[in-house]
């Protein structure tokens, strides 16, 4: 036996667990119809419900029919639309095969205006570009013959070799006489160069003895030059000189340096006067601007004294007035003062009637009742 003993269930027990069990199941139906969104009808209109559905069906339906509608036109407008496309490529068909018909019967190729241009047998129905040497049809445009290029090229080669040989046989002899003809040329040439040498030897000492002269001559001429120009310079020196000090004499003589005044006197007026020949004021002038200038002087500074007495004078009033009105003002203070210290005593002496009026009225109220404080103080009041 171990050392737990097993329970033992009893009817209570069995009924208890029986109601659970039976509570349990009604609960999971409950939760069931409660939480199950297609087969709950608790707390809706399932009338309403059947409406929609009924509504929503027959919606569905309509929908279904027009959109078959609509497919069965669609269906029946493609057909139109292939039998059309059909037919205007029938009609296409017919018109090309038409045209071509036409531009073969009436519109052939060698009927065209220009089909020469475009001939596939222009070559072979051609003429030869030159059928002889004088064909009219070479003209220059064409460029059809060119020289070397005749019809008789083999009889012109033939005649222009033999003209060739006849050229070469002339030009040997044509060398042979101009070798000749040089040879005697260069003989000549010899003799004629040395009758120049003699020449030009005679020539050289005639020039060197013509030079000899010529060049002292010169030298003669050159000695005579220097002279006359040496001479020539100490003549222009003196004459210089001369005219240098004759310039000094009239320029130290003249009115520019000596400053003559009367050269500055202008013909418009005896106070005007020639700015460049100016040359300063005189003395009787100087004089007259000093003395105005004094009399200017001794002006300003009795101006400058007046108005230093003036400056006195406001500064002596502005300083009379300043101690008029401290006084004033002292008076007035020590007046306030004066009130102050009455005001003071008067306060003092009110202060000093109160307190004993207070403590005349604090000895009777403490040695009286209170009734016969009253009836005195409305007694004393009447």
């Amino acid at each position: 036996v171990g050392s737990q003993t097993m329970a033992v269930a009893l009817p209570k027990d069995l009924r208890q667990d029986a109601s659970l069990a039976k509570r349990r199941h009604a609960e999971l139906c409950r939760q069931k119809r409660v939480f199950n969104a297609r087969n709950r009808i608790i707390g809706g209109d399932t009338e309403a419900w059947d409406v929609q559905v009924h509504d929503q069906k027959i919606k569905e339906a309509t929908e279904k029919a027009r959109h078959e509608t609509f497919a069965a036109e669609m269906k029946q407008n493609d057909k139109i639309m292939c039998i059309l496309e059909n037919r205007i490529k029938r009609d296409r068909r017919n018109l090309c095969r038409a045209i071509s018909d036409f531009q073969q019967s009436f519109q052939k190729p060698e009927t065209r205006r220009e089909f020469d241009l475009s001939d596939p047998l222009a070559l072979k129905k051609d003429l030869p570009a030159r059928q002889s040497d004088n064909d009219i049809r070479n003209t220059i445009s064409g460029m059809q013959k060119f020289m070397g290029e005749d019809l008789n090229f083999h009889e012109r080669k033939k005649f222009q070799e033999e003209q060739n040989r006849e050229w070469s046989l002339q030009q040997q002899r044509e060398w042979k006489n101009a070798r000749a003809e040089q040879k005697c040329a260069e003989a000549l040439y010899t003799e004629t160069r040395l009758q120049f040498d003699e020449t030009a030897q005679h020539l050289q000492k005639l020039e060197s003895t013509t030079r000899k002269a010529v060049c002292a001559s010169v030298k003669d001429f050159n000695k005579r030059q220097a002279i006359e120009s040496v001479e020539r310079k100490k003549q222009e020196k003196k004459q210089e000189q001369e005219d240098n000090l004759a310039e000094i004499t009239s320029l130290l003589r003249g009115d520019l340096l000596s400053e003559n005044p009367q050269q500055a006197a202008s013909s418009f007026g005896p106070r005007r006067v020639v700015p460049d020949r100016w040359k300063g004021m005189t003395q009787e002038q100087l004089e007259q601007i000093r003395l105005v200038q004094k009399q200017q002087v001794q002006e300003k500074l009795r101006l400058q004294e007046e108005k230093h007495q003036q400056d006195l004078d406001w500064d002596r009033r502005r300083i009379q007035g300043a101690r008029a009105t401290l006084l004033f003002e002292r008076q007035q203070q020590r007046q306030q003062r004066d009130l102050r210290r009455a005001l003071d005593s008067s306060n003092l002496t009110l202060a000093k009637e109160q307190r004993l009026q207070k403590k005349y009225m604090n000895e009777v109220y403490t040695n009286q009742p209170t009734g016969d404080y009253f009836t005195q103080f409305n007694t004393g009041s009447r």
